[in-house]
């Protein structure tokens, strides 16, 4: 039963994984559960995204007296290579050069996206501490202001096939990749991302 959990547990993790080393530690159920003798039972993954990180797989009797279910919790874990942080590094602090390293980091350990891109991080300020080898996560860090409102912004319209440049103002302040109101040069309001220093981005 074990070797089927971690094999179902594996494939929920998807291609998402792929090239990347997965292991799954397979937990314990509650021993105050008293369940009837089952024939045959099927683990089977919860509905929803692929399984990452502490979750659990759901064990169903198929064959027995009388059907039950239950669920036995996992942990999985997904290394990849991620930029980590090279020493503890405090809330506040501005991330330089050598503040990050790449090494190997379990991505699944929590939530937000890791990198292995230098320039994404580096002169970004960050939201929370972290330890010596902690992978840095765009959640620990601060969002950066990238215009006020009332200030002029490029709009960049966006269509299949297709991109559009013009100018227009601001209506609300531009907090990175929230929505923002932007009244372009014909007077029309339209709604868009703030994707960059005094730039919106407006899907059409």
């Amino acid at each position: 039963m074990v070797t089927s959990v971690r094999e179902l547990a594996r494939s929920g993790v998807g291609s998402a994984a792929s090239a990347r080393r997965v292991e799954i530690e397979v937990g314990s159920l509650d021993p105050r559960l008293k369940l009837a003798p089952c024939a045959k039972i099927e683990p089977q993954l919860p509905a929803g995204a692929p399984l990452w990180g502490r979750t659990r797989v759901m064990l169903r009797c198929v064959s027995g007296p009388s059907r039950w279910s239950v669920y036995l919790p996992i942990t999985v874990k997904v290394y990849a290579r991620a930029l980590v942080a090279a020493m503890p590094l405090a809330a506040g602090s501005v991330i330089g050069p050598t503040d990050v390293i790449e090494a190997e980091a379990d991505i699944a350990a929590q939530g937000g996206q890791v990198t292995r891109e230098p320039s994404r991080l580096v002169g970004r300020t960050l939201a929370r501490p972290l330890a010596a080898g902690d992978a840095v996560r765009d959640t620990h860090l601060k969002v950066r202001h990238w215009f006020a409102a009332g200030e002029a912004v490029k709009v960049v319209a966006i269509g299949p096939g297709w991109r559009i440049v013009g100018d227009g103002q601001a209506l609300s302040p531009g907090l990175e990749g929230q929505m923002v109101r932007i009244r372009t040069e014909s007077g029309r309001i339209v709604s868009g991302r703030a994707v960059a220093e005094r730039e919106v981005e407006v899907a059409l």
